[in-house]
């Protein structure tokens, strides 16, 4: 029997995903609108049989549980040697971005990533990488996602803006203003270095911001 466990930053199992050609035949009838995960059967790879399930990630653990349960009750290895099939392993994955999971994440910890993949993109995905799969961090995303801009320097340009920056050379004798000016790169290195903000980049080479309080 495979024991569950939360998801941590101690988790080990790194998966060593398969080229699309080594997949199951069924993969490519699949709908690809969500995160996925492949379940394999220990007991028949071990025995050199690849067999497994892919299934939604953003089902319930209930729901995950079961279809694992009935993979394994098929188990080419049992109806050959009558050893019943009971230990598991995520052996592959899609649609999670750059995140990684492990062999060993438990089906109450995949939908949750999952489920916030769904609601706010691949943005979420980033973000549990970032903040090291912490549960409580996991949680204020809304709270602190800051959206999807062009560089660093763009967020750090609005940011500016909304606090009125400019307002402040505007202000100054007009001899000398010619001579003042928003350092805007300058400030968007500090807000990073400073750890006032985390970004990630964006499959499409942009940025994402969280702030970090």
């Amino acid at each position: 029997m495979r024991s569950e466990h939360e998801r941590g930053p101690e988790a080990q199992g790194e998966i060593h995903r398969q080229p699309d050609t080594e997949k199951p035949g069924n993969v490519e009838a699949l709908a690809r609108d969500g995160p996925r995960i492949y379940v394999a059967s220990l007991s028949d790879y071990n025995n050199g049989i690849l067999h497994g399930c892919w299934m939604n990630a953003g089902s319930n653990a209930e729901t995950m549980q079961q279809e694992v349960d009935e993979m394994l009750r098929s188990s080419p290895t049992t109806r050959r040697y009558g050893e019943p099939a009971e230990e598991w392993a995520i052996h592959d994955y899609e649609g999670f971005g750059d995140l990684r999971l492990s062999e060993m994440d438990s089906l109450d910890y995949v939908p949750r990533i999952a489920s916030g993949i769904e609601n706010h993109g691949l943005a979420f995905a980033a973000w549990v990488s970032e903040v090291n799969c912490d549960p409580e961090q996991m949680e204020q995303f809304e709270e602190r996602f800051q959206g999807e801009w062009e560089s660093v320097e763009a967020y750090a340009e609005n940011l500016l803006d909304e606090l009125s920056a400019q307002r402040v050379i505007d202000e100054a004798p007009e001899w000398l203003q010619p001579y003042l000016k928003l350092d805007v790169a300058g400030f968007a290195r500090d807000l990073e270095a400073g750890g006032d903000i985390t970004t990630a980049e964006t499959p499409e080479g942009k940025t994402w911001v969280w702030l970090s309080w």
